[in-house]
């Protein structure tokens, strides 16, 4: 396994860069205050944890400055809005690091530890120069040649980690291979001890052919896993959420849609965690087509975590279309829901028809508020105020919900910026293919600024604390100053 190293910019940007570290640093460690971590069902399954060594829950750090990314874009609800300075003048790459595997998950930062998960099932800690804390290899990700179809080789961690502040403790699935298998494994951001670790795969699927792409979230009293299928869509898997208790020791629970095969719940976001506790997951084409029974995919699920059995389905919502969506894939697995304020769900997937959903009532079956036109969407979206900041495959899209529930476009990037997006220091910034950091103007989605980061995935976003990003490449990550 090929060690990571850190690469610093050449002179005289090299000298540029580290003059300014000192005050990174600074400002990283003025922003300190509390921090915010973030009926289907079929029952609890059981699944003992190992051991591993752990600082007693009295002796772990206090909870990170609020300025932290403990999770997919910074909280539960996957907002994606950073407390960032005003960005001024052109981005300053500070440090490239080589972590020796792709990185696909987003980083988080917490109290100024920058953790990293890659492919080669290794977790980094790093400052937020780029420089080394700790390194733990949590085992041997599985190969492409040991899975029946997909696009990612190896395959190790690629959800993006959850943090807890209860704990103290970062939450992330590692696959391994020989054969493969998805195992939670909880460690100590400080110093990347191993708190527990346990296996999450449950009966009734194909474990070989389930891929755990979606984020982990948090959410009464366990972590929350998503599961879908590998690229191809082959075997025996179906859309899961396994919950497993925030202490390692416990049952797991699970929700698994109710279809025949497929039904995915794989988009990068995971579940996102409404005002009430429950987690909304968008979920993918699953077995049904026309003249099929409804089987809950092509859809929004509204998974109420607290079920005295396990987590139960609360609400749904469907397009009248679901049925010819899922014959086409069509479906609205690819984006995850957007909360909007406290009435609204914005959905989006890869049909171009977007729409306005009711929370807490989110209509069933064609029960939307409103639908429009507007994009076929892949990832994560950003959502500040009433703006929506849609990841297009024909550019990152600015949508405003009405008070009625309405949309109205109000400006589409260039076509080439189509990663998912966070908004921070009066920038919205998002990737392209080829590795270029845009820094948007939400007025216009005009590019003031584009920056070279690397070759990263398409489902790449970046991690933000203070005036600094972390972008996840295919190589590691890069360090970015916007102030």
């Amino acid at each position: 396994m090929r060690a990571h190293r850190t690469r610093l910019l050449p002179t005289p940007q090299r000298a540029t860069a580290l003059a300014l570290m000192p005050a990174l640093a600074v400002l990283l460690a003025a922003c300190s205050s509390g921090a915010t971590p973030g009926s289907d069902g079929s029952g609890p399954a059981s699944s003992a944890p190992t051991a591993a060594s752990s600082p007693p829950a009295s002796s772990r750090a206090a909870p990170p400055p609020a300025r932290d990314w403990p999770a997919y874009h910074g909280d539960a609800r996957r907002s994606g809005v950073a407390d960032m300075p005003a960005a001024a003048g052109d981005p300053v790459v500070l440090a490239r690091v080589d972590a020796g595997a792709a990185v696909y998950a987003s980083p988080l930062v917490l109290d100024g530890t920058v953790v990293v998960a890659t492919e080669a099932d290794v977790v980094l800690g790093l400052g937020t120069d780029g420089s080394t804390r700790w390194r733990t290899e949590l085992g041997t990700p599985a190969s492409r040649s040991e899975l029946p179809c997909g696009n990612i080789d190896p395959l190790g961690i690629t959800g993006t980690p959850a943090y807890d502040a209860g704990t103290g403790l970062v939450y992330l699935v590692a696959e391994h291979g020989g054969p493969p298998r998805h195992e939670l494994v909880a460690l100590d951001p400080r110093d990347g001890s191993v708190a527990w670790r346990r296996d999450v795969d449950l009966p009734g699927v194909d474990r070989t052919a389930m891929q755990q792409r979606g984020a982990l979230a948090v959410a009464a009293g366990r972590v929350w896993v998503p599961f879908g299928g590998l690229a191809g869509d082959c075997g025996d898997y179906k859309g899961r959420l396994v919950g497993a208790p925030l202490s390692g020791t416990g049952e797991l629970v699970e929700y698994t849609v109710p279809t025949r095969r497929e039904a995915g719940i794989w988009t990068p976001p995971g579940a996102v965690v409404d005002g009430r506790g429950h987690l909304l997951v968008a979920v993918g084409n699953g077995a049904s087509g026309p003249g099929d029974p409804y089987d809950h995919s092509d859809s929004v699920l509204d998974i109420d975590p607290s079920g005295a059995g396990g987590p139960v389905l609360a609400d749904s919502f469907s397009p009248a279309t679901w049925a010819a969506d899922n014959a086409a894939d069509l479906d609205l697995g690819s984006q995850g829901p957007a909360l909007v304020g406290d009435r609204w769900v914005f959905a989006a997937g890869k049909s171009g028809t977007a729409y306005v959903l009711r929370q807490g009532d989110l209509g069933g079956i064609g029960g939307e508020v409103s639908q429009a036109q507007v994009c076929a969407s892949f990832g994560g979206t950003a959502v500040d105020g009433d703006v929506v900041y849609v990841p297009c495959t024909d550019g990152v899209t600015a949508v405003r919900i009405g008070a009625d529930g309405g949309m109205s476009v109000l400006w589409r990037a260039d076509g080439s910026v189509t990663g998912s997006p966070v908004v921070g220091g009066g920038v919205v910034w998002s990737l392209d293919p080829g590795g270029t950091l845009h820094a948007l103007d939400p007025a216009t989605g005009e590019s003031r600024s584009a920056t070279d980061v690397g070759a990263a995935s398409r489902f790449a976003t970046p991690a933000a604390s203070g005036p600094l990003l972390v972008v996840p490449t295919l190589a590691g990550v890069t360090f970015v100053r916007t102030s």
